[in-house]
């Protein structure tokens, strides 16, 4: 049964991320535990902006379908669940900036998290996921290498992905993402990437691991 005052919260998320130029059309997902074996997911086909409550669906950890039409990239979604048992939510949006980097330089592996202090401080770092075909167990089992120590992750070509323990520590890391992707293109624009002096990057490491796992 659709936890409706948690189906209204995503909802909200989903309009954000649709303000904010992260969603287009049907693109993106957003789902949430509700319990060790009951998802909400939103549904499939559908603009993100424009969903009902009653649109929302609810899976199994195993991708039973118990109601709705879940997304067809639910399968990604269940993979960060299995291997993050602290995880409540997760958020796949197309935010422009973070895919374009994936598109413009295909050999890079993350951000480059060096050249802000914010991207340390937040997220640690932000890998870039190796393309999959999208709806496939392959996207899942890219994202595998990164789980659980990363929260924030860019897919390459098509997306990104963020998860946390809660939908708006989800949305917060796509939001960051989008956020620092934008800031390091214009630095591109504007003459090139710089980076923070090495002791200044142990020193802010340093405070990330202090801070603990959870993205701010």
């Amino acid at each position: 049964m659709t936890d409706f005052k948690v189906a209204h919260e995503i909802l909200e998320i989903c309009q954000r991320l649709h303000s904010r130029n992260m969603l287009a059309a049907a693109d993106g997902n957003i789902s949430y535990r509700v319990s060790d074996q009951q998802i909400l997911i939103t549904p499939t086909g559908l603009n993100k902006a424009f969903m009902k409550p009653s649109d929302v669906a609810v899976i199994t950890l195993d991708n039973q379908i118990l109601s709705g039409k879940p997304s067809s990239e639910r399968l990604m979604h269940l993979e960060v669940y299995r291997q993050c048992p602290q995880a409540k939510s997760v958020v796949h949006a197309h935010p422009p900036a973070a895919v374009a980097w994936s598109v413009a330089y295909p050999d890079l592996k993350e951000l480059p998290s060096e050249c802000l202090s914010e991207v340390i401080l937040a997220v640690g770092r932000i890998p870039i996921v190796q393309y999959a075909r999208p709806s496939t167990q392959e996207m899942g089992d890219h994202l595998r290498p990164f789980l659980p120590d990363c929260r924030v992750m860019v897919l390459a070509r098509h997306g990104a992905l963020s998860w946390g323990e809660s939908l708006h520590e989800a949305y917060n890391g796509m939001e960051r993402l989008e956020h620092s992707a934008q800031i390091l293109m214009y630095a591109c624009t504007l003459g090139g990437l710089t980076s923070l002096p090495a002791q200044e990057l142990d020193a802010l490491r340093s405070m990330r691991a202090k801070l603990g796992a959870k993205t701010l």
